[in-house]
């Protein structure tokens, strides 16, 4: 077979040469269309389930939502994991499937089973709902929203935040190939009625009876329509409350016919929802920021074009004195990998083609030769996009151009030396035909062989199939395109292009570098083979010691990328409170950015987002420290040597962990492990209490052993809690039920919902809690007073123990 194609290349010049058209066309439109990033996406098949629950411990969290959640989605098909997290606040289920089930089956599977699972959670304590469809590759574009100088007594946290909600976020929600635009820090505006308790006590009106009041007024209906010929006249009736003065005009009771108003008893204003996270920046305190997610399997060159695009629009409608500010955006880091893939190519494939002219002995042959590596290339490129494979420095990273061109060379090698041997009657095309057919079979056998060493690779699952299966890819469609040229255009082009004239006699300057390699070796092979005995002893002791040394080596999966940026997580006491971080992380940023001139800018994520896919507590943070390129590098030669240096300056300030890494890899281990750490231990059981006792015993044998840096324990209880333990004998004394005393109680601290107020298109809740002054301390607990069904009250601590625990 292949001498057949060898002959009929020869003979169909025209033939070949448009199909080597066809290839570069088709791998220059390929090269456009492959999907581009700085390395593989190693996250496993998952689905997130997040349960936001702002009222609930951790304790209640898991015993309420997690655990029944968890429950009803065991016996899915193809489940390979499922492992959750129970915090103040939010559950986090996390479903791993194989991967063969793709992306979307699995989110329909856990979607049909969600929908029984919320029966099992009790009404009111929140809805399960799935995360966003996107990987550990997702967050390709994070920006903080920021105010200039001499702007900032027209913006503070709330308008940031109501800016990026309505402004920002709704531009970039609409870009093909973004799945989410997570926002981050600020304050969430709402439209806040605050009681206070003696009014309300002096005008013997409850809690209940102004929530009622609220949500009994304010909505829009319609009344259909009434047909008066020729017209039809469409009935609406508006009650959408519009403004605080249309709030304090609700009528709460009538009282002897005088009608008793929200604001005669309470305080209509703008308030902000509880606060479970905080964005920082620079050390100049709060920003609010965004963070563009993109849609699992997307091209994220692309679409890091169209969020930049987009962001240039963005900008020109910002009010005057805010400005967006990237800090980790995706292209810089996919431009980095393609810079040095590009440089690796380029530099590799000019250094064969030299040698390649140099050792053939002719420039024609080498270039012949040496064309192949492109052309191998195009067809690589336009499989791997056929493929679904991603250009990144794993995939075209492992590219060998000696292998690519292996073929080749012994095929042009032999026809070089048939030709010096021509005959003056001989045809040329018979020639190159008898010399490739009868060197081709061994060529062709030697590139399958290198084939096959590859294939074990493909076979590899899990993070290990991910990572090097399409480095073995890209491998076999380049060796595989450079043997299907050199059976056809390799041929073809030395019938071309070589004649007898080009082939020089005598010696070349190939033959004179030959001639000194063997001048060389000859001695040391005539040594090697008088003194057999001493050369395999020498052998054995070298194989020993070279084992020795291997045994003593540290291990690790893969290298790790030097992504160009650094992530650490600061971990302050279990307990302290969102100022707290916010003051800490203030002052980290200070000593970072006046202290390492090769910092760019520092960003500071405290707590948890709106979409809370990385579920924090507001005592730890994910500090983004974005560097500046290494040329510009005064203080530390090294990524090592800087993140030493800081680590010791950083620890002047006591009382606070570290955790050192990087964003992309803090990201992908969390994704697929549940854990920021290289290492992680799990314990399981259905107590945490229990749970967390065995994780300080754990840490205290692991961190005194060699190499561990530092250890933390996921600090999921043991937070500082203010405990309500009702006494049922005093609940029936007073005829009071525990749900309605928990509604009071949950309203006066935590605010409830009571409706939603719309300005334009742009909508806000409605709240009803007690003013932030009696939100302080636990006496404000104790003295909330509770309504008895005779219109008196008492306080809650009359039917209840209130204790504070740490």
């Amino acid at each position: 077979m292949f001498d057949k194609i060898i002959a009929y290349s020869v003979h169909h010049k025209f033939v070949v040469g448009i199909m080597v058209l066809a290839l570069i066309g088709w791998g220059s439109y390929s090269l456009t269309q492959l999907p581009i990033d700085a390395v593989p996406d190693v996250t496993n098949n998952q689905v997130q389930v997040i349960t936001n629950s702002p009222n609930l411990t951790a304790q209640e969290i898991e015993k309420f939502i997690t655990s029944p959640i968890e429950l009803s989605l065991q016996n899915l098909p193809g489940i390979i994991e499922l492992r959750s997290i129970s915090r103040f606040g939010f559950s986090l289920i996390t479903v791993v499937f194989e991967d063969n089930m793709g992306t979307y089956l699995p989110r329909e599977l856990v979607a049909q089973q969600l929908k029984m699972a919320e029966g099992y959670v009790p009404e009111g304590l929140g809805t399960p709902e799935m995360t966003p469809i996107t990987s550990g590759l997702g967050e390709i574009y994070q920006y903080t929203l920021s105010v200039k100088k001499g702007y900032e007594d027209q913006y503070d946290e709330m308008k940031l935040r109501e800016i990026q909600d309505w402004i920002v976020k709704r531009q970039l929600s609409g870009i093909k190939g973004v799945v989410e635009v997570n926002s981050f820090g600020g304050k969430l505006k709402q439209y806040e009625v605050t009681v206070e308790p003696s009014q309300l006590k002096a005008m013997n009106i409850t809690i209940t009876e102004i929530f009622d009041a609220l949500e009994n007024s304010n909505e829009n209906t319609g009344g259909a329509y009434i047909e008066k010929d020729p017209n039809a006249y469409f009935i609406r009736a508006e009650g959408l409350v519009e403004s605080p003065e249309d709030i304090e005009k609700i009528v709460v009771k009538n009282r002897n016919g005088t009608p008793v108003l929200i604001r005669d008893v309470a305080k209509v204003q703008l308030g902000f929802a509880p606060r479970f996270g905080a964005l920082t920046r620079n050390g100049d305190g709060e920003v609010v920021g965004g963070i563009v997610m993109m849609l699992k399997g997307e091209n994220a060159a692309q679409v890091m074009n169209r969020v930049e695009n987009r962001m240039v629009q963005v900008k020109k409608s910002l009010p005057e004195g805010v400005e967006i500010i990237p800090y980790l955006v995706r292209s810089k880091l996919i431009n980095n990998a393609i810079n040095t893939v590009e440089t690796n190519l380029l530099e590799g494939g000019l250094i064969v083609i030299f040698i390649l002219v140099l050792l053939l002995g002719n420039w024609r042959a080498g270039l012949i030769v040496a064309s192949v590596i492109p052309l191998a290339m195009l067809f690589a490129v336009s499989m791997m996009n056929v493929f679904g494979v991603t250009a990144n420095l794993m995939s075209l990273g492992a590219i060998d151009f000696g292998l690519i061109v292996d073929g080749a060379v012994i095929v042009v090698e032999a026809i070089v030396y048939r030709l010096s041997l021509r005959q003056a009657d001989s045809v040329l095309d018979e020639m190159v035909t008898d010399a490739s057919t009868k060197i081709r079979t061994s060529a062709a056998f030697g590139e399958i062989i290198i084939l096959i060493v590859y294939l074990p690779i493909l076979a590899l699952a899990g993070i290990e199939g991910k990572t090097f299966a399409p480095m073995a890819q890209t491998v076999i469609f380049a060796i595989f395109g450079a043997l299907i040229l050199s059976l056809t255009y390799v041929p073809m082009m030395s019938a071309l292009l070589l004649s007898k004239k080009n082939i020089k006699h005598g010696d070349t300057i190939s033959d004179k570098i030959i001639h000194v390699f063997q001048r060389i070796y000859t001695p040391i092979l005539n040594f090697a083979l008088q003194f057999k005995m001493a050369i395999i002893a020498v052998t054995i002791i070298l194989f020993g010691f070279t084992y020795w040394q291997f045994s003593n080596l540290g291990g690790e999966f893969m290298p790790t990328l030097e992504e160009g940026d650094l992530a650490l997580h600061q971990i302050l006491p279990p307990g302290s409170s969102l100022e707290k971080s916010v003051e800490v992380s203030t002052k980290l940023q200070d000593i970072i950015m006046e202290n390492f001139p090769e910092v760019e800018q520092v960003v500071t994520k405290i707590g948890t987002a709106e979409i809370p896919t990385d579920l924090m507590s507001m005592e730890t943070g994910d500090i983004m420290v974005i560097l500046k390129p290494k040329s510009e590098w005064t203080s530390a030669k090294s990524r090592e040597e800087l993140v030493q240096k800081m680590e010791k300056k950083m620890s002047e300030l006591p009382g606070i962990a570290y955790e050192f890494t990087q964003p992309i890899q803090m990201r992908f281990n969390e994704l697929m492990t549940g854990s920021r750490a290289d290492i992680a231990i799990k314990i399981y059981g259905d107590d945490l209490t229990l749970l967390f006792q065995n994780g300080k015993k754990v840490e205290k044998l692991i961190e005194n052993l060699e190499g561990v840096s530092s250890v933390t324990v996921d600090q999921l209880i043991g937070m500082p809690q203010i405990i309500i333990r009702y006494d049922y004998d005093k609940l029936a004394q007073y005829g009071l039920q525990i749900k309605s005393v928990n509604t009071i109680v949950r309203t006066a601290f935590a605010g409830e919902k009571a409706g939603v107020i719309y300005e334009g298109d742009r909508r806000f809740d409605l709240v009803v809690r007690m003013p932030e002054h009696l939100r302080k301390d636990i006496d404000n607990v104790r003295d909330l007073l509770i309504p008895l069904e005779n219109g008196q009250t008492i306080p809650l601590t009359q039917i209840a123990e209130i204790t504070l625990e740490k």
